[in-house]
């Protein structure tokens, strides 16, 4: 028994080391998924949560963010104040997904823009969630003692059964419905069909953040 005792006393700090490396490992690898300012998962990590959505065959909005007057801000109030707004847009998106859907993916796709896909049972629920995110994204941001004041343009595709090959399309809809309602002067819009006007690269309009080529179905 003493020899027993006694080898599990040697081996106890290999087996605590193994495992404070791999809970570091792990740790490492969940903050490389996540945007630092907004705590939201970068854009691979967010496809790849599409595509678990789509696989589930269930009905799924997808949502693209675009924030209005953010390069005002920056230059009238400094890029501490828009990391701030993009703090309070992440967590905002978040909370919102969370309270519309069992099961969400929202991220930050770079810059000051945003997209979230979320399970939405029936198209007439639509209207009313992107109001009330659309709502929650334009409230004022607490910073320094004041408040910064932001817009955006909110675009989103819903889509009862979808395969797993139209990510693209869904993202494209959703970006050219964004786009439309942003030359409009903000406010949120639903794209009516899936017809895609405006030319794009893997489901972006050209020049706009995801645009190089990436893994995954098309």
């Amino acid at each position: 028994m003493s020899h027993l005792v006694t080898a599990t006393a040697a081996v106890a700090p290999l087996l605590t080391g193994w495992s404070a490396t791999t809970w570091w490992l792990h740790r490492r690898l969940h903050q490389a998924r996540l945007d630092p300012l907004s705590g939201l998962p970068t854009r691979a990590h967010f496809e790849k949560g599409v595509e678990r959505l789509l696989r589930r065959r269930v009905p799924v909005t997808l949502v693209v963010i675009d924030l209005d007057g953010f390069k005002a801000l920056n230059d009238t109030h400094g890029h501490l104040a828009g990391d701030a707004a993009i703090t309070a847009t992440g967590s905002r998106l978040n909370r919102w997904a969370a309270a519309h859907a069992e099961r969400w993916v929202a991220a930050r796709l770079g810059g000051d823009e945003f997209a979230a896909a979320l399970t939405i049972p029936h198209a007439e629920g639509v209207p009313g969630a992107l109001g009330t995110l659309h709502e929650n994204l334009c409230a004022a941001v607490p910073f320094e003692g004041r408040t910064l004041v932001l817009g955006a343009s909110v675009g989103a595709v819903w889509s009862p059964h979808w395969p797993l090959a139209g990510r693209s399309r869904l993202l494209r809809g959703a970006d050219e419905a964004m786009y439309a309602v942003k030359r409009a002067g903000g406010g949120w819009r639903i794209a009516r069909s899936d017809h895609i006007a405006v030319a794009s690269v893997n489901g972006r309009r050209p020049g706009r953040p995801g645009t190089h080529p990436m893994g995954g179905a098309r």
